[in-house]
């Protein structure tokens, strides 16, 4: 009975978006002639353009709140696979909970939030707003995250070098093929974009690590956040011209805007702010909190230029596939050559074994 029940709840997908299909450029545009929020929409897509037009720059994409679950797992893939994102600085729950767990065949449900929760505990059913995950699934995504681990060199990894695993985890096996295509973690690992998740153990992952932490005898696999910054940090030095783009606040947005502040630690010196900024939030700057806080207080820090930085108050849903979308149907990311920038780290490792 309970099982039927359960398949009631979870029974109609989630759909991803994609920005292939429609053309929003002469929308985007008007919108420009506009006022209040849609002006400043129009203002950012124009930016995000201009990044993709400027060739020797790297585009930061940053990921925070459930955008995979809501439908936007696509559009993130897309952006990779034409060359117009070239690192990406997430929250655990994004790529592991959400991104991994859909290429490992699992499924986001349609839901809303007028539900009985109590009744969702007990059928084992995770509410994201208005949205639905099976518990049993999540719980599967744990336990590989943990027979991930077990099958590593027991050592410290940055969270890049683990999601590199986690792609090459999901290119190792045919079974995945119907369901890693669209995956974000699957196509950075074939296309070499460093996905960094300063807050590793926050998401499902955590979970993973705790059960191999506990349990494993001997030497244990761990996560080191200083290495992620110090990794992350050495892209900027290696490109100086920067954009970022980021969706939603909190951790993500922190930790790619500190490179060009580590990276006047490393030299000594000053160095570029990021180049292009912009992003997407519903968080009010009142508060002081970082998630609201406005790209021009962040030039105050010495971290973001302010001749091309446009904030949009708005929720990505709705915002992110415009934005995306303006820059994909404007075309000036053809010829846009792919960073490959997990390679820069390879390398070193390579010299340092040497």
């Amino acid at each position: 009975m309970s099982q039927s029940r359960k398949s009631e709840f979870l029974k109609d997908r989630v759909i991803h978006l994609t920005i292939e299909d429609f053309d929003v450029v002469n929308m985007v545009d008007s919108m420009g002639k506009t006022a209040f929020q849609a002006r400043n929409l129009s203002r950012a897509a124009q930016i995000f353009d201009k990044m993709l037009a400027d060739k020797d720059c790297v585009v930061f994409l940053t990921l925070a709140g459930s955008l995979i679950s809501a439908g936007l797992k696509k559009i993130v893939t897309q952006l990779i696979q034409a060359n117009m994102v070239d690192a990406i600085v997430s929250t655990g729950a994004n790529i592991v909970d959400q991104d991994f767990f859909e290429a490992l065949g699992f499924y986001h449900y349609i839901g809303t939030p007028f539900v009985n929760d109590h009744e969702l505990r007990e059928l084992a059913i995770d509410r994201i707003y208005d949205t639905y995950i099976d518990e049993a699934d999540l719980r599967i995504c744990d336990e590989t995250i943990t027979n991930i681990c077990n099958n590593l060199e027991r050592r410290p990894y940055s969270s890049r070098e683990f999601i590199v695993e986690m792609g090459r985890y999901l290119d190792s096996d045919s079974k995945f093929e119907p369901f890693r295509g669209d995956s974000i973690v699957y196509n950075a690992f074939k296309k070499d974009v460093p996905i960094f998740v300063p807050a590793f153990s926050d998401c499902s992952a955590g979970f993973g690590l705790v059960h191999h932490q506990y349990f494993a005898k001997g030497p244990k696999l761990t996560i080191d956040s200083a290495a992620d910054f110090l990794e992350i940090t050495q892209i900027k030095l290696a490109h100086p011209d920067t954009g970022i783009f980021m969706l939603g606040g909190g951790v993500p947005k922190n930790f790619v805007q500190d490179i060009v502040v580590a990276a006047e630690v490393i030299r000594d010196t000053e160095v570029a702010m990021h180049k292009y900024a912009i992003q997407i939030t519903v968080a009010d700057e009142r508060d002081g909190a970082l998630s609201g806080s406005t790209l021009k207080e962040a030039c105050s820090w010495g971290k973001v230029d302010t001749v091309y930085e446009q904030m949009v108050f708005s929720e990505a849903t709705i915002a992110f596939p415009l934005i995306a979308g303006y820059g994909y149907h404007k075309k000036n990311w053809v010829g846009r050559q792919e960073k490959r920038l997990n390679r820069l780290f390879v390398s070193q490792e390579a010299s340092v074994s040497a």
